[in-house]
């Protein structure tokens, strides 16, 4: 029998996709609010990371940033990554697992948006400057600024630096979300380069996010951290998320159907 009504079954409604989207966008709306005032507290954490880094001599991003800094062509290169990639390449393996794994995909879909949230609490818990922010680090974004549609005054858009959190380096979004990429890519994706690229993807976006003066090594594990912590807990808050949508099915008009189409959708899974 063809699989393609199971397949189905188990897509999630686009538009419940794009609602989930603009909640975590209002909560990271709600983390900005928060830390904007903070930014002497996130000034000396930046400076502590800085200085645990330098006692265990693991602070590649110095090196690192003078390396990008210093060459116009690699600069802004990484800038231009830094700038696309995160917003690009995240959406597109979204909507590929939405479309061909779709018995994957929600598995996929709440390992993320667990690890954003939890991210998004470290960024109001533990705001932290951008080594760029710090002195003998240089702002590689505004320093190729005229190379750019982004604007001198932060990681952003001319005009939409309002909109960002300029304190948010703790953890690594950037490098959580490649690392998502890869992994997704890597397990449901077919070929040798196809799969080279999934290992290359987030080794590049390390590497970026460190040349231009935007994250700590310590920020990029802490990124891979959440990530781990958003996989563990993913098959908890999936199956949360069943019980509950069971419980207001079976309170519904025609409850009987609605809980069968659940039962059957568990079986598909299994």
């Amino acid at each position: 029998m063809s699989s393609t009504p199971a397949k189905v079954r188990l897509r999630p409604r686009w538009w419940t996709e794009l609602l989930l989207i603009a909640v975590l966008y209002e909560a990271y709306s709600l983390s900005r609010l928060v830390v904007r005032g903070d930014a002497d507290a996130a000034v000396r954490n930046a400076e502590r990371i800085l200085h645990v880094e330098s006692l265990s001599h693991l602070d590649p991003e110095r090196v690192l940033n003078q390396v990008v800094s210093n060459h116009v062509f690699i600069g802004v290169v990484c800038d231009y990554a830094y700038a696309t990639l995160h917003y690009v390449v995240t959406p597109l393996v979204l909507v590929w697992l939405w479309r061909g794994r779709p018995e994957r995909y929600r598995g996929a879909r709440t390992t993320l948006a667990v690890a954003t949230v939890v991210s998004l609490a470290g960024f109001m818990l533990f705001p932290t400057a951008p080594p760029r922010m710090i002195e003998g680090f240089t702002d590689t974004m505004a320093h190729f600024a005229s190379w750019g549609w982004w604007g001198g005054g932060a990681s952003a858009p001319r005009g939409m630096e309002h909109m960002t959190n300029e304190y948010a380096a703790m953890p690594s979004l950037h490098v959580g979300w490649a690392a998502w990429c890869g992994w997704q890519v890597w397990r449901h994706g077919r070929g040798r380069v196809v799969r080279g690229l999934a290992v290359l993807y987030p080794l590049f976006v390390i590497v970026v996010v460190l040349g231009t003066g935007n994250h700590y090594l310590a920020d990029v594990v802490a990124g891979l951290a959440v990530m781990g912590l958003g996989a563990l807990a993913s098959p908890w808050v999936v199956r949360g998320l069943d019980r509950l949508w069971g419980g207001v099915a079976m309170r519904r008009p025609g409850s009987d159907s609605a809980v069968a189409a659940i039962d059957s959708g568990h079986k598909d899974t299994t």
